[in-house]
């Protein structure tokens, strides 16, 4: 239990502070005042006590809290947006107002509100990265060894011996990729493409849906089977190692596979097919990097990469109080040429924290009890 509550903490305030540093960066590119940069703390419940600090030449104070994970960039004005101008012309001079983040130009400030999430798909790129250029990824070769009886490849036609070249149109490079893209599909069918001799065959699988042990969740989750064992074809495995440039295409096509399920998934939530065995909240994520700690560095830093992506793209939905949803503000602002009424950004940021706190509980009750 410790092993999960501190691999949990590390993975996650790492991700925080990657984040946070991605506004950081954009809010100085514009121009705008950064107070502080805090460390180890959340800007409420009182979780801002600061343990250890010091300023740098700006003028802005880096602060370590108590607090062992999240962190926040305050800005210059940053909890005033919802003032009018007469109201902001009170409270800062002249000169201050040329450093808050809300009177810079329109894109400067979307570039603030994306630099968070940026930060977490960079930082994913670059484990990836990495991986393909030092650790390498496996391509030794492998075929269908065993279809099982009355199974959905059986009556698919899918035979032992047929290699398996994509599915549902991603290329299969490794034996992983199998189970990957069937457990990841969402149709009623699976389009696979095997090579048979010499000749290349489209086949469409229905798949059966069985409840499994996910070991590294520790939970019971829903997946897609066809009924097929893979094996290698060789008694050595082979791993390749890449070019920078062909990482970096490598990584960067992952973390698009990643954010394009993770989409698929909150459609069908929003629709009413989703698995909710799949969801995990806090829960299920500090069970998960547990688990991720014993199995080496290599599998940790892989779902941090993982983590950091869903945590990057959650926060560009256009929910309001998330990253997304100031782009939404921003972007309303600038159609209608001035700032919106105060009393519809009390209403929107209540609808987001309603709708934040309903997320929290649902993905706490998917984690405890299902």
């Amino acid at each position: 239990m410790l092993l999960y509550l501190i691999s949990f903490l590390v993975l996650f305030s790492f991700i925080v502070i990657i984040h946070e540093y991605g506004h950081y960066y954009f809010a100085k590119k514009a121009g705008a005042k950064v107070e502080q940069f805090f460390i180890f703390g959340l800007p409420y419940f009182n979780l801002n006590k600061e343990f250890l600090g010091w300023n740098d030449k700006d003028g802005t104070r880096w602060s370590i809290g108590y607090v062992p994970i999240g962190g926040y960039v305050k800005t210059l004005g940053a909890e005033d947006y919802h003032l009018s101008q007469q109201e902001i012309d009170e409270k800062h001079s002249k000169e201050d107002q040329k450093y808050l983040i809300y009177n810079k130009k329109y894109y400067q400030k979307v570039l603030y509100a994306l630099g968070g999430p940026l930060a977490n798909f960079l930082s994913a790129i670059l484990v990836f990265s990495l991986i393909f250029v030092f650790i390498g990824k496996d391509v030794t070769p492998f075929s269908i060894n065993e279809v099982v009886k009355d199974s959905p490849a059986e009556k698919a036609g899918l035979m032992a011996g047929d290699k398996i070249l994509s599915i549902e149109g991603n290329k299969v490079e490794n034996i992983q990729d199998v189970s990957k893209y069937i457990r990841t599909s969402t149709g009623d069918k699976i389009e696979i493409t095997i090579q048979r001799y010499s000749e290349n065959k489209k086949i469409l699988v229905q798949p059966n849906e069985i409840f499994d042990q996910d070991n590294l969740i520790k939970k019971r989750t829903k997946k897609r089977v066809i009924g097929i064992v893979i094996a290698y074809s060789t008694d050595q495995k082979v791993k390749k190692q890449f070019g920078p440039v062909e990482a970096i295409t490598l990584a960067v096509k992952e973390v698009f596979f990643v954010c394009k399920q993770i989409l698929i998934f909150i459609g069908q939530l929003l629709t009413g097919s989703a698995d909710i065995s799949q969801l995990s909240g806090p829960v299920g994520i500090a069970k998960m990097t547990g688990e991720a700690a014993k199995l080496g560095f290599l599998t940790f830093v892989t779902v941090f990469a993982y983590i950091s992506i869903s945590l990057g793209l959650m926060n560009l939905l256009p929910i309001p109080l998330l990253d997304g949803g100031i782009i939404v503000l921003f972007t309303i602002e600038k159609i209608i040429g001035g700032k919106i009424k105060k009393e519809y950004l009390e209403v929107y940021s209540r609808i987001g924290l309603t709708f934040i706190m309903f997320l929290t509980v649902f993905a706490l009750y998917s984690d405890l009890f299902i």
